[in-house]
């Protein structure tokens, strides 16, 4: 813009700098660094990578939150599918929580629970043991003698 001379230039009316000058806002002096508006594009560029950074990571870290919360979600419908199939046997007796029964699949293909073990069989166990599990006060299922997943 041109400084015409019939003009007169207006001056800055706000409040001055009453401090230090190494602590002034804005430069008070001829000699201090020329504030340069590539400088300031650069520290925009610097400002925004951080924060791409940044939010970067904490997607991703939420990412990993959900995969694993997925992953829960996966094993309590498997649990539930299970514990759902195992009250579904055949059981000549009513099942009571916190005791301990052995599921056997019978010679016709179908499951069955039993209160005697293998053990207590001896040779005339009912089929192919299956494995001993718990009910819970819940009427969930614990295996008791090994795999947990396993059915």
């Amino acid at each position: 813009m041109k400084h015409d001379d019939s003009t007169p230039l207006q001056k800055y009316q706000g409040p001055l700098h009453e401090g230090e000058d190494h602590s002034a806002p804005y430069p008070v002096s001829r000699m201090a660094p020329a504030v340069e508006l590539v400088d300031m594009a650069r520290e925009i560029a610097e400002a925004d990578r951080m924060l791409g950074n940044v939010s970067h990571g904490k997607l991703t870290q939420i990412a990993e939150q959900i995969r694993a919360l997925q992953q829960q979600a996966h094993e309590v419908l498997e649990r539930s599918l299970r514990d759902q199939q195992l009250h579904r046997a055949r059981c000549n007796f009513q099942r009571k929580p916190g005791a301990v029964y052995h599921l056997y699949r019978g010679t016709d293909g179908l499951e069955q629970f039993s209160m005697l073990s293998p053990g207590e069989w001896g040779a005339g166990v009912p089929g192919e043991f299956l494995g001993s599990y718990r009910l819970e006060s819940d009427m969930s299922w614990s295996r008791v003698d090994g795999d947990e997943a396993a059915l």
